[in-house]
């Protein structure tokens, strides 16, 4: 019985004189964490404020506000490592280690946010924007490191990987999108009465833009009749329910003005296709 209190009076001796030596450290260790990591914090977000004061697009400011918060937290962890007493050298070589393994096991992944980093840094487009790419088309919702989030006429939401966007052809119609359609009419009818026709219905119509103010000519000439060219700009968020709505406008301008479509060609004919050196084909 007196051997076990003579062990556990060693016991309290040595966890004594541990908090009395070290117990300091400890505390100011844990406090210089708290208060490094709570600094972490309120630095990232004032970072990210800052830089949406200087209209820096909303999503690459939240970007430079996580960095400058993961950079400051990477130096408390050290730092208080080391105030532990933990050697960090070795630490940082298997942190590398790690990295370099993680970097080629998750190629895939770390492409995309390459090629966000890339996005957010060019500028190319901001949330709100109506862009196509490639064939898809839609109003930017949201722009990560991982991928790019639009919403389509329709309501769907379209998720793009970043590193499918880098290196495309992107068309940026900022608020607008812009309408191109032909109308092809016969020789024997009045050209310039068609396009004052054709300018009258869409100047009546709310959603085309004055500014860019339409354009209408004549595009091309065809077998037996004139080829008129129209560009306008509708809203990027109902671009096709526009377009039709358009359209039928058109048309009936047409019929009212008493200018018949050349036999057997459509209403929105497409452009020719060109060979690489401008040839039609």
């Amino acid at each position: 019985m007196e051997e076990q209190i003579q062990s556990v009076s060693k016991v309290i001796d040595v966890l004594v004189e541990f908090s009395v030596s070290y117990g300091f450290q400890i505390l100011g260790a844990l406090l210089f964490l708290f208060v490094g990591l709570k600094l972490a914090g309120w630095t990232g977000r004032k970072t990210a404020s800052m830089a949406t004061g200087k209209a820096i697009d909303p999503s690459l400011a939240r970007f430079i506000g996580n960095i400058v918060k993961l950079v400051i937290v990477a130096f408390v962890a050290v730092i208080t490592l080391g105030n532990f007493g933990v050697s960090t050298a070795p630490l940082i070589a298997l942190a590398g280690a790690s990295a370099f393994g993680a970097t080629l096991a998750m190629q895939g992944p770390l492409s995309n946010y390459g090629a966000g980093f890339a996005i957010l840094m060019g500028r190319q487009f901001a949330a709100g924007n109506s862009i196509t790419i490639g064939k898809v088309s839609g109003i930017v919702q949201e722009i990560t490191l991982a991928a790019t989030v639009l919403t389509g006429e329709d309501g769907e939401r379209i998720t793009i990987p970043n590193k499918e966007i880098v290196g495309q052809v992107i068309v940026n119609s900022k608020d607008n999108r812009i309408v191109e359609t032909r109308i092809a009419i016969g020789y024997g009818e009045d050209a310039g009465a068609a396009i004052d026709a054709l300018r009258a219905a869409l100047s009546g119509d709310d959603a085309v833009t004055d500014a860019p103010s339409p354009q209408i000519g004549i595009h091309d000439f065809t077998y037996g009749g004139v080829i008129l060219g129209l560009r306008y700009w509708v809203p990027g968020n109902h671009y096709f329910q526009n377009r039709y709505r358009v359209n039928l406008a058109l048309f009936d301008a047409l019929k009212d003005a008493g200018i018949t479509l050349l036999p057997g060609a459509g209403m929105a004919m497409p452009a020719p296709e060109l060979s690489a050196d401008g040839e039609q084909v």
